[in-house]
Protein backbone atom coordinates (compact mmCIF):
# COMPACT_ATOMS: atom_id res chain seq x y z
CA UNK A 1 0.00 0.00 0.00
CA UNK A 2 3.12 2.20 0.67
CA UNK A 3 4.27 1.95 -2.36
CA UNK A 4 1.46 2.65 -4.21
CA UNK A 5 1.25 5.71 -2.25
CA UNK A 6 4.54 6.56 -3.53
CA UNK A 7 4.00 5.68 -6.87
CA UNK A 8 1.11 8.41 -7.04
CA UNK A 9 3.07 10.89 -5.43
CA UNK A 10 6.01 10.30 -7.75
CA UNK A 11 3.55 10.98 -10.97
CA UNK A 12 2.21 14.05 -8.90
CA UNK A 13 -1.76 12.73 -9.10
CA UNK A 14 -2.77 15.90 -8.55
CA UNK A 15 -1.28 17.81 -11.63
CA UNK A 16 -2.65 14.83 -13.42
CA UNK A 17 -6.04 15.03 -12.43
CA UNK A 18 -5.85 18.68 -13.17
CA UNK A 19 -4.73 17.55 -17.01
CA UNK A 20 -7.68 15.16 -16.94
CA UNK A 21 -10.43 17.52 -15.79
CA UNK A 22 -9.23 20.12 -18.60
CA UNK A 23 -9.97 17.53 -21.34
CA UNK A 24 -12.88 16.14 -20.38
CA UNK A 25 -14.61 19.47 -19.49
CA UNK A 26 -13.49 20.77 -23.17
CA UNK A 27 -15.42 17.89 -24.30
CA UNK A 28 -18.06 17.72 -22.61
CA UNK A 29 -18.71 21.35 -22.48
CA UNK A 30 -17.33 23.08 -26.00
CA UNK A 31 -17.22 19.97 -28.59
CA UNK A 32 -20.01 18.07 -27.24
CA UNK A 33 -22.88 20.82 -28.12
CA UNK A 34 -21.93 20.60 -31.29
CA UNK A 35 -23.14 17.47 -32.11
CA UNK A 36 -26.54 19.02 -30.71
CA UNK A 37 -26.43 22.06 -32.92
CA UNK A 38 -25.06 19.88 -36.27
CA UNK A 39 -26.81 16.64 -36.49
CA UNK A 40 -24.99 15.66 -39.49
CA UNK A 41 -21.79 16.06 -37.87
CA UNK A 42 -19.60 12.70 -38.15
CA UNK A 43 -16.72 12.18 -36.20
CA UNK A 44 -15.18 9.21 -35.17
CA UNK A 45 -13.04 10.95 -32.26
CA UNK A 46 -15.86 10.14 -30.10
CA UNK A 47 -16.47 7.76 -26.87
CA UNK A 48 -13.27 5.11 -26.93
CA UNK A 49 -11.28 7.31 -28.53
CA UNK A 50 -11.27 10.67 -26.73
CA UNK A 51 -10.73 8.14 -23.29
CA UNK A 52 -7.58 7.01 -24.92
CA UNK A 53 -6.47 10.48 -25.51
CA UNK A 54 -7.12 11.60 -21.80
CA UNK A 55 -5.26 8.22 -20.63
CA UNK A 56 -1.95 8.94 -23.24
CA UNK A 57 -1.66 12.17 -21.87
CA UNK A 58 -2.08 11.46 -18.57
CA UNK A 59 1.02 8.43 -19.16
CA UNK A 60 3.47 11.31 -20.70
CA UNK A 61 2.73 13.75 -17.69
CA UNK A 62 3.39 11.02 -15.86
CA UNK A 63 6.55 9.75 -17.09
CA UNK A 64 7.70 13.27 -17.40
CA UNK A 65 7.06 13.87 -13.73
CA UNK A 66 9.11 10.66 -12.86
CA UNK A 67 11.75 11.70 -15.18
CA UNK A 68 11.77 14.92 -13.54
CA UNK A 69 11.82 13.58 -9.79
CA UNK A 70 14.76 11.56 -11.16
CA UNK A 71 17.02 14.03 -12.28
CA UNK A 72 15.84 16.56 -9.12
CA UNK A 73 17.18 14.15 -6.55
CA UNK A 74 20.18 16.37 -5.51
CA UNK A 75 18.17 19.57 -5.59
CA UNK A 76 14.90 18.06 -3.77
CA UNK A 77 17.39 16.79 -0.88
CA UNK A 78 18.20 20.51 -0.31
CA UNK A 79 14.48 22.10 -1.32
CA UNK A 80 11.76 19.25 -0.46
CA UNK A 81 14.10 16.31 1.38
CA UNK A 82 10.44 15.56 3.09
CA UNK A 83 8.85 14.65 -0.34
CA UNK A 84 11.53 12.53 -2.01
CA UNK A 85 10.11 9.67 -3.42
CA UNK A 86 12.64 8.28 -5.24
CA UNK A 87 15.59 6.24 -3.27
CA UNK A 88 13.51 6.55 -0.15
CA UNK A 89 10.09 4.62 -1.23
CA UNK A 90 11.21 3.70 -4.94
CA UNK A 91 14.53 2.75 -6.02
CA UNK A 92 16.31 4.86 -8.89
CA UNK A 93 16.14 1.53 -11.27
CA UNK A 94 12.14 1.33 -11.18
CA UNK A 95 11.51 4.86 -11.43
CA UNK A 96 13.41 4.40 -15.06
CA UNK A 97 11.20 1.51 -15.81
CA UNK A 98 8.10 3.12 -14.44
CA UNK A 99 9.05 6.53 -16.96
CA UNK A 100 9.88 3.64 -19.51
CA UNK A 101 6.72 1.89 -19.69
CA UNK A 102 4.24 5.16 -19.27
CA UNK A 103 6.09 7.06 -22.05
CA UNK A 104 6.30 3.85 -24.58
CA UNK A 105 2.82 3.13 -23.62
CA UNK A 106 1.38 6.73 -24.43
CA UNK A 107 3.36 7.24 -27.53
CA UNK A 108 1.98 3.74 -28.56
CA UNK A 109 -1.94 4.80 -27.25
CA UNK A 110 -1.08 7.90 -29.61
CA UNK A 111 -0.51 6.05 -32.73
CA UNK A 112 -3.51 3.66 -32.12
CA UNK A 113 -5.46 6.93 -32.25
CA UNK A 114 -3.97 7.57 -35.80
CA UNK A 115 -4.91 4.24 -37.07
CA UNK A 116 -8.13 4.33 -35.89
CA UNK A 117 -9.10 7.41 -36.60
CA UNK A 118 -8.32 10.08 -39.53
CA UNK A 119 -5.97 12.36 -37.00
CA UNK A 120 -2.60 11.16 -38.14
CA UNK A 121 -0.53 12.97 -35.64
CA UNK A 122 -1.15 11.91 -32.90
CA UNK A 123 1.59 9.31 -31.91
CA UNK A 124 3.68 11.34 -33.06
CA UNK A 125 2.89 14.32 -30.89
CA UNK A 126 2.95 12.37 -27.73
CA UNK A 127 6.25 11.22 -28.58
CA UNK A 128 7.85 14.97 -29.15
CA UNK A 129 6.14 15.49 -25.77
CA UNK A 130 7.96 12.50 -24.06
CA UNK A 131 11.22 13.83 -25.63
CA UNK A 132 10.64 17.40 -24.59
CA UNK A 133 9.99 16.35 -20.85
CA UNK A 134 13.08 14.07 -20.90
CA UNK A 135 15.34 17.37 -22.08
CA UNK A 136 13.70 19.58 -19.40
CA UNK A 137 14.66 17.34 -17.17
CA UNK A 138 17.95 16.66 -17.62
CA UNK A 139 19.24 20.17 -19.30
CA UNK A 140 16.49 22.59 -20.46
CA UNK A 141 15.32 23.47 -17.05
CA UNK A 142 18.62 24.75 -16.10
CA UNK A 143 18.45 27.23 -18.67
CA UNK A 144 17.03 30.81 -18.15
CA UNK A 145 13.54 30.91 -19.05
CA UNK A 146 13.68 28.19 -21.62
CA UNK A 147 12.56 24.97 -19.42
CA UNK A 148 9.28 27.74 -18.09
CA UNK A 149 8.42 28.76 -21.15
CA UNK A 150 8.97 24.42 -22.58
CA UNK A 151 6.71 23.21 -19.58
CA UNK A 152 3.62 26.32 -20.39
CA UNK A 153 3.47 25.55 -23.80
CA UNK A 154 3.09 21.95 -23.16
CA UNK A 155 0.29 23.09 -20.58
CA UNK A 156 -1.52 24.96 -23.29
CA UNK A 157 -1.06 22.07 -25.83
CA UNK A 158 -3.01 19.91 -23.27
CA UNK A 159 -6.19 21.88 -24.61
CA UNK A 160 -5.07 22.57 -28.01
CA UNK A 161 -4.81 18.89 -28.49
CA UNK A 162 -8.51 18.55 -28.36
CA UNK A 163 -9.18 21.05 -30.75
CA UNK A 164 -6.87 19.76 -33.47
CA UNK A 165 -7.65 15.72 -32.83
CA UNK A 166 -10.96 16.51 -32.92
CA UNK A 167 -11.65 19.11 -35.83
CA UNK A 168 -9.31 17.17 -37.48
CA UNK A 169 -11.48 14.25 -37.63
CA UNK A 170 -14.69 14.91 -38.04
CA UNK A 171 -16.64 15.67 -41.14
CA UNK A 172 -20.30 17.42 -41.24
CA UNK A 173 -21.49 16.40 -45.25
CA UNK A 174 -25.00 17.59 -44.62
CA UNK A 175 -23.58 21.56 -42.58
CA UNK A 176 -23.90 24.65 -44.73
CA UNK A 177 -20.04 25.16 -45.44
CA UNK A 178 -20.06 28.99 -44.33
CA UNK A 179 -21.49 27.92 -41.11
CA UNK A 180 -19.55 25.08 -40.32
CA UNK A 181 -16.00 27.21 -40.98
CA UNK A 182 -17.67 30.12 -38.74
CA UNK A 183 -18.25 27.39 -36.08
CA UNK A 184 -14.83 25.96 -36.62
CA UNK A 185 -13.07 29.48 -35.98
CA UNK A 186 -15.03 30.10 -32.92
CA UNK A 187 -14.10 26.95 -31.29
CA UNK A 188 -10.58 27.99 -32.39
CA UNK A 189 -10.28 30.90 -30.79
CA UNK A 190 -12.12 29.50 -27.37
CA UNK A 191 -9.77 26.86 -27.71
CA UNK A 192 -6.85 29.57 -28.09
CA UNK A 193 -8.23 31.56 -25.31
CA UNK A 194 -8.00 29.03 -22.73
CA UNK A 195 -4.52 27.81 -23.78
CA UNK A 196 -3.62 31.48 -24.07
CA UNK A 197 -4.99 31.29 -20.17
CA UNK A 198 -3.42 27.84 -19.68
CA UNK A 199 0.40 29.32 -21.00
CA UNK A 200 0.41 32.47 -19.25
CA UNK A 201 -0.76 30.79 -15.67
CA UNK A 202 1.60 28.14 -15.85
CA UNK A 203 4.41 30.20 -17.08
CA UNK A 204 3.95 32.61 -13.77
CA UNK A 205 3.34 29.61 -11.41
CA UNK A 206 6.80 27.94 -13.00
CA UNK A 207 8.46 31.25 -11.84
CA UNK A 208 7.13 31.82 -8.54
CA UNK A 209 8.23 28.15 -8.23
CA UNK A 210 11.70 28.77 -9.13
CA UNK A 211 11.56 31.21 -6.00
CA UNK A 212 10.82 28.68 -3.81
CA UNK A 213 13.64 26.55 -4.46
CA UNK A 214 16.41 28.78 -4.92
CA UNK A 215 18.74 27.18 -2.61
CA UNK A 216 19.03 23.69 -4.08
CA UNK A 217 18.83 25.47 -7.55
CA UNK A 218 22.01 27.65 -6.86
CA UNK A 219 23.98 24.80 -5.36
CA UNK A 220 23.65 22.63 -8.49
CA UNK A 221 24.26 25.18 -10.87
CA UNK A 222 20.91 25.11 -12.00
CA UNK A 223 20.42 28.92 -14.18
CA UNK A 224 16.93 29.72 -13.44
CA UNK A 225 14.99 33.40 -13.88
CA UNK A 226 15.27 34.48 -9.63
CA UNK A 227 18.96 33.30 -9.95
CA UNK A 228 19.84 34.88 -13.19
CA UNK A 229 17.65 38.09 -12.77
CA UNK A 230 17.52 38.34 -9.40
CA UNK A 231 14.14 38.14 -6.77
CA UNK A 232 13.28 41.47 -7.46
CA UNK A 233 13.26 41.36 -11.23
CA UNK A 234 11.66 38.30 -10.98
CA UNK A 235 9.10 39.49 -9.04
CA UNK A 236 8.42 41.98 -11.73
CA UNK A 237 8.52 39.69 -14.26
CA UNK A 238 5.57 37.79 -12.73
CA UNK A 239 3.82 40.52 -11.98
CA UNK A 240 3.76 41.92 -15.63
CA UNK A 241 2.01 38.38 -16.44
CA UNK A 242 -0.21 38.57 -13.91
CA UNK A 243 -1.15 42.27 -14.64
CA UNK A 244 -1.75 41.14 -18.72
CA UNK A 245 -3.76 37.82 -17.51
CA UNK A 246 -5.95 40.02 -15.32
CA UNK A 247 -6.20 42.44 -18.46
CA UNK A 248 -7.33 40.04 -21.03
CA UNK A 249 -9.21 38.40 -18.24
CA UNK A 250 -11.35 41.92 -18.28
CA UNK A 251 -11.75 42.65 -21.77
CA UNK A 252 -13.26 38.66 -22.39
CA UNK A 253 -16.03 39.68 -19.49
CA UNK A 254 -16.89 42.53 -21.67
CA UNK A 255 -17.71 40.61 -24.42
CA UNK A 256 -19.30 37.81 -22.06
CA UNK A 257 -21.31 40.40 -20.53
CA UNK A 258 -22.40 41.81 -23.96
CA UNK A 259 -24.03 37.76 -24.36
CA UNK A 260 -25.90 38.41 -21.25
CA UNK A 261 -23.52 35.57 -19.06
CA UNK A 262 -24.08 37.23 -15.97
CA UNK A 263 -23.03 34.15 -14.11
CA UNK A 264 -20.10 33.98 -15.55
CA UNK A 265 -18.60 37.07 -15.43
CA UNK A 266 -19.46 36.79 -11.50
CA UNK A 267 -17.74 33.44 -11.27
CA UNK A 268 -14.81 35.07 -13.38
CA UNK A 269 -14.72 38.01 -11.43
CA UNK A 270 -14.95 36.28 -8.06
CA UNK A 271 -12.53 33.19 -8.60
CA UNK A 272 -10.33 34.25 -11.50
CA UNK A 273 -10.12 37.92 -10.82
CA UNK A 274 -9.96 38.70 -7.20
CA UNK A 275 -7.33 35.95 -6.65
CA UNK A 276 -5.28 37.20 -9.22
CA UNK A 277 -5.30 40.34 -7.52
CA UNK A 278 -4.56 38.84 -4.54
CA UNK A 279 -1.97 37.15 -5.84
CA UNK A 280 -0.27 40.29 -7.09
CA UNK A 281 -0.43 42.09 -3.80
CA UNK A 282 1.49 39.27 -1.74
CA UNK A 283 3.63 38.74 -4.38
CA UNK A 284 6.01 41.50 -3.48
CA UNK A 285 5.50 40.69 0.04
CA UNK A 286 7.00 37.22 -0.32
CA UNK A 287 10.26 36.70 1.47
CA UNK A 288 10.36 33.09 2.34
CA UNK A 289 10.36 29.82 0.46
CA UNK A 290 6.79 29.15 2.66
CA UNK A 291 5.77 32.25 1.06
CA UNK A 292 6.15 31.30 -2.46
CA UNK A 293 4.65 27.79 -2.19
CA UNK A 294 1.61 29.41 -1.08
CA UNK A 295 1.50 32.06 -4.14
CA UNK A 296 1.49 28.37 -5.97
CA UNK A 297 -0.70 26.55 -4.31
CA UNK A 298 -3.20 29.56 -4.98
CA UNK A 299 -1.89 29.98 -8.72
CA UNK A 300 -2.54 26.10 -9.62
CA UNK A 301 -5.99 26.87 -7.85
CA UNK A 302 -7.12 29.49 -9.99
CA UNK A 303 -5.63 27.73 -13.28
CA UNK A 304 -8.23 25.39 -12.07
CA UNK A 305 -11.43 28.03 -11.61
CA UNK A 306 -10.54 29.34 -14.54
CA UNK A 307 -10.65 25.69 -16.84
CA UNK A 308 -14.23 25.04 -14.61
CA UNK A 309 -15.83 28.41 -16.75
CA UNK A 310 -15.77 26.51 -19.31
CA UNK A 311 -18.92 24.13 -17.82
CA UNK A 312 -20.76 27.81 -18.73
CA UNK A 313 -20.39 27.50 -22.05
CA UNK A 314 -22.48 24.20 -22.02
CA UNK A 315 -25.23 26.15 -19.40
CA UNK A 316 -25.50 28.71 -22.46
CA UNK A 317 -25.23 26.41 -25.25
Amino acid sequence: MKLIIAFFKLIRWQNLVIIAITQVLYYYALIHPIHNFHQSVYDPFTGTYFILLVISSLMIAAAGNIINDYFDLNIDEVNKPQKKIIDKHIKRRWAIVFHICLSVMGIAIGFYIDYKTSVFWMGLSNMVCALLLFAYSISLKKKVLVGNVLISLLTAWVILVCFFCYFSSLSCSGCNPAEWISQKHRFLRISFLYAGFAFIISLIREVVKDMEDMEGDARYGCRTIPLAWGVPASKMFVAVWLAVLIGIICIVQFYVLQLGWLWSMLYCLVFIILPLIWLLQKLFKAQTPNDYHLLSSVIKLVMLTGLLSMLFFKLYS
